[in-house]
């Protein structure tokens, strides 16, 4: 039976991802289309009658932005919020800033497809030349961690963030009885779902978050996964979802 459970929310689609450029660290915001979904988010908890004690999210501001409409929605404006920058997107590196298609012309569709959903290969690092590098080094959220921003990441150098703040901050509040809703990034999102299900480091290649759909997790007594993944819609929307999410456009336009 279960005992705990939690709900996880990917943000809407910001800016970045309707140009099909490699976000990251870069402070972006939302679309249209974006603050439409973390609505819409907000309206499946509504029809699961979802409430919650606290809320988890990144320092980034389409997570944020996502966040804020989605309480908003279901009744809950002033939930007591946490921003953890062990939530951030992982950092794509040199890659950041780039149109996802131009770089598959460049190294190869296959080469990106391994950066973006590998579990350990490292995109080429972000140099103190990057046209982004001094736009996420002066963000004024990440004055306190600055010596701590990474140059690039792999899903499992963010997991290595993100897997010890899952432990330490929100378990322990999962555990003591609190509803708690996270939202946050495709990536931090993954390494959770990784740890949680014990997904192989290959299974997690083929694992792509849907923006702006919520999903359920529950835990027995023992915090052992008894639901895995009850996304709150229909499946045909999530395939569809997962589908574009998963794809970096079309390499012969």
């Amino acid at each position: 039976m279960s005992k705990y459970r939690i709900v996880f929310v990917r943000h809407g689609e910001s800016v970045w991802t309707s140009e099909n450029l490699f976000c990251g660290w870069v402070d972006i915001g939302l679309t249209d289309k974006g603050r439409e979904e973390a609505k819409h988010a907000g309206e499946a908890l509504n029809s699961e009658r979802l409430k919650f004690d606290v809320a988890y999210t990144s320092v980034l501001t389409r997570a944020n932005d996502s966040l804020e409409i989605i309480l908003k929605e279901i009744e809950q404006p002033e939930l007591p919020v946490t921003q953890a920058w062990e939530l951030n997107e992982r950092h794509y590196g040199a890659l950041t800033g780039h149109n996802k298609i131009e770089m598959a012309v460049k190294y190869g569709k296959e080469q990106v497809q391994i950066w973006r959903r590998s579990f350990d290969v490292l995109p080429p690092p972000m140099g103190k030349d990057h046209k982004y590098y001094c736009h996420i080094v002066n963000n004024p959220k990440l004055k306190s961690i600055r010596d701590k921003i990474p140059q690039t990441e792999s899903l499992k150098t963010t997991m290595l963030r993100v897997i010890p703040f899952w432990n330490s901050a929100i378990v322990p509040n999962i555990k003591s009885g609190k509803r708690v809703l996270i939202v946050c990034h495709g990536t931090s999102l993954r390494g959770i779902v990784k740890h949680i299900d014990r997904m192989s480091d290959e299974a997690v290649m083929n694992l792509n978050l849907p923006t702006g759909i919520p999903f359920i997790f529950e835990f027995d007594a023992d915090f052992n996964p008894v639901v895995s993944m009850r996304f709150l819609s229909d499946e045909e929307t999530v395939m569809k979802a997962m589908s574009k999410v998963a794809s970096i456009g079309d390499v012969e336009k």
